[in-house]
């Protein structure tokens, strides 16, 4: 008897913790499993592969029960994919799990007949119980018991004569969870993500998230979260990304975790964690102000700045302590820090969209992520949608089109801030550039929405644009809407541009620098590691607004030299900054580097 789960993933990077935890689980309590009356195993696919590709893998697999993790991203391909795989293997029993159908079980019934029932909730318990019927009957229920067999398992929805819905069954502890990660499997990894939980269900009730469903808030013990992540740091992972809903909601669960994280630091692992910063103690503050740069990046989400908004989707927050935490945390240098925004929400119209927006964008994080309000099966959002008029889109990932108080107008215009952000400011290759020419309007905002109005104005929808066509539409940008030649954005430009990326060949924007040729070749001989394409030159009127903007590089702020107006930049390309990848800058006079 085998039984396959499948995973789906958005990206290549992703990898798919649930059918991990799910195998391990079943492999541990099983009894079936156990005495070898049934074989579990998992494949990955992403979306970015055709459905052919993933049909002709899946059948070659040739299970009796068939298994998908479903999302909002891939329930569109597990739709197409479980019918045709029941014309390939007509005795194949299929089933689906995962946040995108738990609450959703009695309507997929109905509508696909090929689909023998679904996993509702937290799944391991129930695929371990699901493995121990199959492996007693010793066939698929299709081939071998036909329409009246009941399946005594909790938590599942199925067909029998009619759908029936069984029981929840009990949370799943979580310390009991096997460690789904091998070395082998690390090894498979190696260029992608690697999701990790310590706990699970949250504490609040944010109205359009499914997290807050879940009232049984569960940890993992600290000493088997401790001996995991020894593994990942022993084998030097990229990337561990906690996915616990609010990480430190439990002050001394994650004290322990950031401090082992700190103390076992290996120079290489990076961990993620989604965290509310307005719950940040002054004793975690002090601990993560010790951290490495790159050691640790945080995900706080914001979602809005409007008190009636956040009273209407239950959302606990003081904003006042959010932004003095992230303040203070942005000062370090030392972790990179992600916001995010939610546009759709209850009472947040455009205008107040708009303050949103600028009070975030001021608290200068490394990421801002400005989403769209998803209305989620089963959520409190999906409930309320008539009180708030709110419509959106039929299919996944069924984003919002209007509120009582956006319009889709609205929503077209924040789709192009949204665009324009990610490209400009998420990229990190326009840094100084945007913090000139945020001088030239009244908010952050208005910039990105007249950048992207431009860009409505000039190009195709869907054009494609290289990195250096982004710097030179951008330039061409300020010239028109500003109505000036100012030549620091220039310089400016090309500071951002090289301290990315070790240009071959100059940019058409860049400083004319045939005139510092003999002096490069002075510094070449003084500094025998330097090469000419290494070296910028920038305006003593360029530095002097660097300086007066207090802009820093490693720390110190860079020095203004006076006894000549030329100055001459290195960028060491071998010695980058681990938040932002920029290359260490130097400032060479006279041929002496400082």
């Amino acid at each position: 008897m085998k039984l396959l789960l499948a995973a789906i993933n958005a990206k290549y990077i992703h990898s798919n913790l649930a059918v991990y935890s799910l195998h391990a689980y079943a492999k541990e309590y099983s009894q079936a499993v156990r005495e070898g009356k049934a074989e579990v195993g998992y494949r990955e696919f992403t979306i970015n592969q055709s459905l052919d590709e993933i049909l002709e893998e899946l059948y070659q697999e040739h299970p009796d029960v068939l298994c998908f993790s479903c999302y909002i991203w891939n329930i569109t391909y597990v739709k197409t994919l479980m019918k045709e795989m029941k014309t390939l293997l007509p005795d194949i029993d299929i089933w689906l799990g995962g946040p995108e159908v738990s609450y959703d079980g009695e309507r997929l019934l109905t509508e696909y007949p090929e689909l023998t029932g679904v996993m509702c909730g937290e799944g391991e318990q129930t695929f371990s119980s699901l493995c121990d019927y199959y492996g007693a009957a010793g066939c698929t229920r299709a081939s071998c018991h036909g329409k009246t067999d009941s399946i005594d398992v909790p938590s599942i929805c199925y067909r029998q004569e009619k759908i029936c819905v069984n029981k929840p069954g009990e949370p799943v502890d979580m310390s009991k969870i096997p460690f789904p990660y091998s070395e082998k499997l690390v090894g498979n990894l190696e260029h992608r993500i690697i999701y990790y939980e310590s706990s699970r269900g949250c504490p609040f009730s944010c109205s359009y998230c499914l997290s807050s469903l879940d009232k049984t808030l569960r940890f993992r013990d600290l000493e088997l979260v401790k001996q995991e992540l020894q593994f990942f740091i022993d084998k030097k992972v990229a990337q561990v990304k906690f996915v616990d809903r609010t990480f430190n909601c439990k002050k001394d669960h994650a004290f322990a975790i950031w401090n082992y994280i700190l103390e076992h630091d290996n120079g290489v692992t990076n961990f993620h964690f989604e965290i509310g910063a307005d719950l940040i103690t002054q004793e975690e503050l002090d601990l993560l102000q010790q951290m490495r740069p790159g050691l640790v990046q945080l995900e706080i989400g914001v979602q809005s700045v409007n008190q009636d908004t956040i009273r209407e989707v239950s959302r606990k927050m003081n904003l006042e302590i959010l932004k003095k935490q992230v303040l203070t945390i942005w000062k370090w240098n030392n972790i990179n820090l992600h916001l995010d925004l939610i546009a759709g929400l209850p009472y947040e119209g455009l205008d107040s969209f708009k303050h949103s927006f600028c009070e975030v964008y001021r608290l200068y994080p490394d990421q801002l992520q400005l989403g769209f309000l998803k209305v989620l099966k089963g959520s409190n959002m999906e409930r309320y949608r008539d009180k708030y008029g709110l419509a959106y889109r039929s299919y996944p990932p069924y984003e919002v089109l209007f509120t009582k108080w956006l319009t889709y107008d609205d929503m077209l215009e924040l789709k192009t801030v949204e665009d324009m952000v990610e490209n400009y400011y998420n990229s990190g290759q326009f840094v100084l550039s945007l913090q000139y020419l945020e001088n030239y309007f009244d908010t952050p905002y208005e910039m990105y929405s007249q950048l992207g109005n431009y860009y409505k104005e000039h190009f195709a929808k869907q054009a494609k644009h290289t990195r250096i066509a982004r710097y030179e539409i951008f330039l061409d940008f300020f010239h028109e809407v500003c109505s000036t030649k100012d030549d620091v954005l220039k310089e400016l430009m090309t500071m951002d541009l090289y301290m990315r990326e070790n240009m071959k060949t100059r940019p058409s924007f860049a400083p004319d620098v045939m005139g510092y040729k003999k002096v490069f070749q002075e510094i070449g001989r003084v500094c025998g590691r330097m090469q000419a394409q290494h070296i910028d030159c920038i305006s003593a009127g360029t530095w002097d607004w660097l300086v007066k903007q207090g802009i820093t590089f490693e720390k110190k702020t860079v020095c203004l030299e006076t006894e000549t107006e030329d100055k001459i930049l290195y960028f060491d390309y071998d010695d980058r900054n681990p938040l932002n990848h920029n290359a260490k800058v130097y400032e060479i006079s006279g041929g002496n580097s400082r």
